[in-house]
């Protein structure tokens, strides 16, 4: 198996400050924002946007991680509701996750979003898109494009994870 990297620490870095002036311009600042990564690794991506915001527009901006578990449609048991921790009505919800595909991933934490509560706005901040959408999907805040074929995986490693940054495709 052939792997190769995509982006190092350092690009993994540019592409999260980019984003982050993405959100920022976009949102004309961050009032009434909330970073929401999807578990595991997007809930680590958003803590790191949260971060870089902070030291741009010196304002902490509230984060918080979601379990898609329940909402997701290729499961077969049956869990159980989770308790609605997230205050999440009227706010600009950005959605943090590591790499975006099919688009299964985000349509269930969508879901999970509005079980919530009605947020204001929903947008999508993904550090891959690797194309392959079989759900009418699109982000808003795209770290890197990487064109792939269905027998390529796309792997995002962290460090608060797998102890190093990076980017990598397999063939």
């Amino acid at each position: 198996m052939e792997i190769k990297v995509i982006a190092d620490e350092m690009g993994v870095r540019r592409s999260l400050t980019r984003i982050a002036h993405e959100i920022i311009e976009r949102n004309k600042g961050v009032d009434n924002i909330i970073l929401v990564g999807i578990r595991t690794r997007g809930e680590y991506l958003a803590k790191r946007l949260a971060e870089i915001i902070e030291q741009v527009e010196g304002v902490k901006v509230p984060c918080a991680a979601i379990d898609i578990r329940h909402w997701r449609d290729d499961r077969d048991e049956e869990l159980p509701l989770p308790a609605r921790h997230l205050q999440l009505k009227d706010k600009k919800v950005v959605l943090v996750d590591d790499v975006l595909f099919k688009g299964r991933t985000v349509r269930a934490a969508m879901d999970a979003i509005m079980y919530h509560g009605r947020a204001q706005e929903i947008q999508l901040a993904v550090l891959v898109d690797r194309g392959h959408r079989e759900l009418p999907i699109r982000a808003d805040y795209i770290g890197k494009n990487i064109p792939s074929s269905l027998q390529e995986t796309v792997n995002v490693k962290l460090r608060e994870i797998d102890e190093c940054d990076g980017i990598f495709i397999a063939r």
